[in-house]
């Protein structure tokens, strides 16, 4: 019976989340009706409230979601690398090119932003933080990059990426900037090669 209702509360919040998602996308955040939301899943906005509380936890679900799908993409571009310092590289500016793909750019980087503050601060940055800072050890430990804290690299190198990537998804012309961005990301981080 128990088995039942926590398979009964994953598939109400699924539904929610990949509603929610589409709404956010299209729409924008301001702009997504939770009742035309909750209503299109055939649910109440009770089944909102009392999954997510509230139209921005709901938001933050959607970006945990989305961010999750992101970590994978950026896994496997480092994985596919010829070796650590090509794979770390690759994986930040996949990572800043991804501010071109309309969901992210307006879900996460534009509307979440706005609406639960600096990214810097999210939880999904810690992980994120120690993962670099690890792997900026690892080469550092094989001789790829100057002896630097790892923390503090991984810190400027992340906030480097990220503030890219959130110069792009705002530009007037998005394309335009990514080169630049992308440029000067590369320059950043060669610095601490050894």
């Amino acid at each position: 019976m128990a088995k039942k209702r926590e398979q009964k509360v994953e598939e109400t919040r699924a539904k929610l989340i990949q509603a929610a998602r589409k709404a956010f996308a299209e729409k924008g955040y301001a702009a997504a009706s939770m009742d035309e939301l909750t209503a299109e899943v055939g649910l109440t906005r009770g089944a909102l409230y009392h999954n997510f509380g509230d139209k921005k936890g709901l938001l933050q679900a959607v970006i945990d979601q989305m961010d999750l799908e992101m970590l994978a993409r950026l896994h496997k571009i480092q994985a596919q690398a010829d070796d650590a310092w090509s794979g770390f590289l690759a994986e930040n500016i996949t990572y800043i090119e991804m501010a071109l793909e309309p969901e992210i750019q307006r879900v996460m980087l534009l509307d979440g932003a706005a609406v639960l503050g600096d990214p810097s601060n999210w939880p999904n940055q810690n992980a994120c933080l120690r993962r670099a800072a690890i792997t900026i050890q690892t080469l550092i430990d094989e001789g790829t990059l100057k002896p630097v804290d790892p923390e503090a690299a991984a810190r400027l190198l992340n906030g480097a990426a990220l503030n890219a990537a959130l110069w792009i998804a705002a530009a007037d012309d998005p394309h335009a900037i990514l080169e630049k961005a992308i440029d000067a990301f590369r320059l950043l981080a060669a610095g601490l090669k050894a």
